[in-house]
């Protein structure tokens, strides 16, 4: 059964920073592409970012491109999302997921529908 686990959620005020992190077990962490991805109140789920298996290559929306960076360490099984210069509309629920696939190409980028593994996820909310 797989299990993804978010920490590092929290309240912060406009321009902090948080790091979040996800735990993974129960899958074979290092042949997924990893992502994170965010829905704010009232409003759909919205990809953030991902990483191939490999961590060779990530992806970002481009709202976050330059304020976040994702990361993992397969040894540990865990990957991380660093958060700077949060904004307000950064607020949401924030997910990690496990990709089906291991990495993407020039002609495809992540989509929502690529990640069937999802954790609970984890709230940050950004004060003005």
């Amino acid at each position: 059964q797989v299990q993804l686990v978010e920490s590092g959620g929290g309240l912060v005020q406009a321009g902090d920073s948080l790091k979040l992190s996800c735990a993974s077990s129960g899958l074979t962490f290092s042949r997924h592409a990893m992502g994170w991805l965010r829905q704010a109140p009232g409003k759909e789920r919205e990809f953030v970012a991902c990483i191939s298996w490999s961590g060779g290559s990530t992806y970002y929306s481009d709202s976050m491109k330059g304020r976040f960076t994702i990361s993992r360490d397969n040894a540990k099984n865990t990957v991380y999302l660093q958060m700077n210069n949060l904004k307000p509309e950064d607020t949401a629920v924030y997910y990690c997921a496990a990709s089906a696939l291991e990495d993407y190409g020039p002609l495809r980028g992540p989509q929502l529908t690529d990640f069937g593994s999802w954790g609970q996820g984890t709230q940050v909310t950004v004060s003005s």
